[in-house]
């Protein structure tokens, strides 16, 4: 499958040039991160993608939005790749605000509040990335799935640090991060 962390968002603009959280609820993409959704989409456009999972943080949907009309794929969302809950980044926007921004995706499975209420633990989601690859590893087409995800989770999943809108190949079925460490 391939990994591909969300387009620069406004949280990531602002924590990189001070290192502070600037209190960013769920984030929306900067206008570089909607060009890094589009080079992505450009880059996936004759890749064999035939499944995209997204996270359920506007940042992550944004960034699928235009791979999925290149692609004419619907987006999974799935509140499982989603970021570790650390920064004011990480709180999501209600599913009914989701609905409303979100037409065209089914939110019904997830809660209303569907992230983390306190800072999540980095072997919970250690867990959650074994969680999902166990799961992807049990479809027999993984290797056809785009999943749109964020830092914490890409690390989590292979233990490398990516950058806003890299992609990252990884195989379910192969052995997971032993450890990885944890500085953003």
């Amino acid at each position: 499958m391939i990994l591909l962390r969300h387009g620069q968002s406004e949280f990531n603009l602002l924590f990189t040039q001070t290192k502070r959280d600037p209190g960013i609820v769920d984030p929306k993409l900067t206008e570089l991160g909607h060009q890094q959704a589009e080079a992505a989409a450009q880059a996936l456009a004759e890749s064999g993608i035939r499944r995209i999972i997204a996270s359920p943080y506007t940042r992550a949907l944004q960034t699928a939005a235009p791979i999925a009309r290149k692609l004419a794929i619907n987006v999974i969302v799935n509140p499982l790749v989603g970021e570790r809950y650390a920064f004011a980044c990480d709180i999501g926007s209600p599913r009914t605000e989701l609905e409303r921004a979100w037409p065209q995706h089914d939110f019904s499975h997830i809660d209303e509040i569907w992230w983390p209420q306190v800072e999540e633990p980095v072997e919970q989601l250690a867990g959650r990335a074994a969680r999902f690859r166990a799961e992807m590893a049990a479809i027999p087409d993984w290797s056809d799935t785009l999943v749109v995800s964020h830092w914490g989770f890409i690390l989590a999943m292979t233990g490398t640090k990516v950058t806003n809108g890299q992609l990252l190949r990884c195989d379910p079925t192969g052995p997971a991060p032993e450890g990885f460490t944890w500085h953003h």
